[in-house]
């Protein structure tokens, strides 16, 4: 549809001197849903409050933990065409106060940021979505399709889900296709390009997501008292396991909206950079491509797109300070490219620490557990729908000339509850951000540049227009 009508209404909100979407994300952050044990339901509350009087019927489901629900609002269309959906998860990481410069859960802008938990993942998602319905209500403007806004419980935890409230309100969330958190809006390290009117490097939009494994290794020797220690210490066996693996990285596996990405990369940067994106992507040469792996992996984003990534994340040994434990364990997280399996991964890293008396084994599943092991259902979504149209166009009319990607996502999402039934799902957060931001994310001081979360305001307001209404 033609964007004319709305044009003027665009502009003004563009141009306004205040920052709705960031005083939204303040309300949130300041809604402390830590998860355990989330309390999502306490910002349900404020957002049907905010939407109610605008028109959307709203839905809360509770789940069976006392304080954690999802809810469900939708703004009617004509029905001639079935829904579109936005879902962004409510809950967040914990936090290490101490090493916070803010209270982390204050929402405090300051320097042309909001920081606070959840500023980037996945709050300020849900402040931009929230507010581009809103403005949508607002705005009268008419649909042919539901818009179905979800605020999503327990997905940094798990078991109750989109999977979870999928298995009996799955009409409430049946759509054509959704947008959730995923690809990435970069900036560019130097500002902006010559001639250019911004500083967007790229958009990216996920459409599938990794697949999260974790292997559990265990050494075992004599417990027995520390002043008497044995060669058979399980904790320097357990050491120098890891000391192997924290010198070795995997190869390069490129998937082909992965490719595509880094050809992206290639036309939008100078040499050398350039040519090693190329060579990433299409070279035969394994030296050409070791090399672009070497000066790309120095990215630490980039370095984890390529390739089945390693993690130590948890290590358990010991009860005393006077005896030697009997073992000794360590959990290790990987994120997977798709089509990697358990079994897969076993037998890469028994070879590498290359110790017969080392175990191996599998984590129990679920984020709860002593690991991380879940599988998004990595289906990838197509390129040729209405919604990714729409977000592609959007993106050219915020940022004029930016080149837009497909793109594996690195982590993982709740979208295996709409892809595992065959529904497209695309991943964006809608804001563009720096390097710097980007490590802060389930970090200490993570934050979102406001002028970036007016900026998505814009681009989800566009994309639900084109995709959405008459």
């Amino acid at each position: 549809m033609s964007l004319r009508f709305f044009a003027p209404l665009l502009v003004a909100a563009t141009l306004h001197a205040a920052s709705p979407t960031a005083d939204l994300l303040v309300e949130l952050i300041r809604v402390d849903t830590s998860n355990p044990p989330g309390n999502e339901g306490k910002l349900d509350d404020l957002i049907a409050a905010k939407l109610k009087p605008l028109g959307f019927s709203i839905e809360i489901f509770p789940t069976p933990q006392p304080g954690k629900s999802h809810l469900i609002a939708r703004l009617k269309g004509d029905g001639s065409a079935r829904p579109v959906l936005l879902a962004a998860h409510a809950d967040v990481v914990g936090v290490e106060r101490e090493k916070w410069s803010v209270d982390p859960f204050a929402g405090i802008i300051k320097d042309g940021y909001v920081y606070g938990r959840g500023a980037i993942d996945f709050k300020g998602g849900l402040a931009v979505f929230a507010e581009a319905v809103m403005r949508l209500a607002r705005n009268k403007a008419p649909l042919k399709r539901d818009v179905i806004f979800m605020v999503e419980a327990d997905e940094e935890g798990q078991p109750l889900n989109t999977s979870w409230l999928a298995q009996t309100q799955w009409d409430k969330m049946d759509c054509e296709f959704a947008l959730n958190e995923g690809g990435w809006i970069m900036k560019r390290p130097d500002g902006r390009a010559k001639g250019a009117s911004h500083d967007v490097r790229y958009v990216s939009i996920s459409t599938a997501d990794k697949t999260a494994i974790s292997l559990v290794l265990t050494a075992k020797g004599t417990s027995t008292h520390s002043s008497m220690p044995r060669p058979d210490s399980a904790i320097f066996r357990l050491s120098k396991a890891m000391a192997k693996l924290a010198d070795y990285d995997t190869r390069p596996e490129l998937t082909a909206s992965t490719r595509e990405f880094f050809l992206t990369l290639a036309k939008t940067s100078e040499p050398p950079m350039s040519t090693y994106f190329t060579n990433l992507a299409t070279s035969k040469d394994p030296k050409k491509v070791a090399e672009a792996d070497r000066e790309i992996s120095k990215d630490i984003l980039l370095h984890a797109i390529m390739r089945n990534t390693i993690a130590p994340v948890l290590m358990n040994a010991g009860f005393r300070g006077n005896v030697i434990p009997g073992s000794a364990e360590a959990t290790i997280n990987f994120r997977a490219i798709p089509g990697t399996n358990a079994a897969d991964l076993t037998a890469e890293i028994k070879k590498v620490i290359a110790d017969p008396d080392i175990e191996i084994t599998v984590a129990g599943a679920g984020r709860g557990g002593r690991g991380l092991s879940f599988d998004n259902n990595t289906r990838e979504s197509k390129t040729t729908t209405d919604l990714y149209k729409a977000l592609a166009d959007s993106a050219q009319k915020v940022w004029p000339g930016v080149p837009v990607t497909p793109y594996l996502f690195q982590a993982g999402t709740d979208a295996g509850a709409w892809r595992s039934r065959g529904i497209p799902v695309y991943g964006i957060y809608p804001y563009p951000i720096s390097n710097e931001d980007l490590s802060r994310m389930h970090g200490n001081d993570e934050r979102v540049p406001v002028d970036s979360l007016e900026q998505g305001t814009d681009l989800i307001y566009r994309t639900l227009l084109q995709v959405a209404a008459k």
